[in-house]
């Protein structure tokens, strides 16, 4: 089926193109988005009336995005979910949950500006692109933790806090710990127990000494 794109369309074409689609491409989202036009005659006609003024509304559309996206550079936003102890999620996070929370964050977009192929199933953080138009594209970073802490943690070591992984620090100062007292105990037994202070020998008594006579 042949459309006329009424803007760019990424791997598509450009505005004013006339593409080639399947038709359920065409029904279901080019067509009602008003992102395209039946290519025939009428259309045609239509689009060469309105073309000075469609790309005059796409110019003022593109810098209207093109400020959010300069308030949106270096977006962070976190999503607190549950997640079993190798850091997979009970449940996933989707675009839905992404654009909620952008737009929580004071910018309003829709679930299908959030580009994604398939929704986030660990914790960490992960990159995202968001479509303010159709010529303008910003990365979010989407900090999926399990608590606020954990997230702002994350966000500043820039590494996923996997539970199963969490105690891996703490293992290795108790194996040094326990490496350093057990060289002290083995110093300890090649030196040896400490030897028992010299005693002094009484002197004999001499046999031949005289007794002192007793008392009348």
């Amino acid at each position: 089926m042949e459309v006329i794109l009424l803007e760019r369309i990424e791997k598509l074409g450009q505005m004013g193109d006339v593409v080639s689609v399947k038709p359920g491409f065409a029904r279901n989202f080019l067509l009602p988005q008003k992102k395209a036009l039946r290519a025939n005659d009428a259309s045609r006609s239509y689009f060469d009336e309105r073309k000075a003024q469609l790309e005059a509304n796409n110019l003022e559309k593109r810098a209207d995005a093109e400020k959010v996206e300069e308030k949106m550079t270096g977006l962070a936003i976190s999503i607190i979910r549950s997640a079993g102890d190798s850091g997979q999620l009970y449940g996933s996070v989707n675009s839905r949950d992404i654009a909620n929370c952008i737009t929580e964050a004071g910018f309003s977009v829709s679930r299908n500006q959030v580009l994604m192929d398939r929704p986030i199933k660990m914790l960490g953080l992960h990159n995202y692109r968001v479509r303010l138009h159709p010529e303008v594209e910003i990365t979010v970073t989407v900090n999926i933790a399990q608590s606020d802490d954990e997230a702002a943690a994350q966000l500043e070591s820039g590494k996923a806090i996997i539970p199963s992984q969490s105690g891996d620090d703490d293992d290795d100062d108790n194996s040094q710990f326990v490496g350093t007292f057990g060289a002290e105990d083995d110093d300890r037994d090649d030196r040896g127990a400490p030897e028992a202070p010299a005693t002094t020998a009484e002197p004999e008594a001499d046999a031949d000494a005289e007794q002192p006579e007793p008392a009348a």
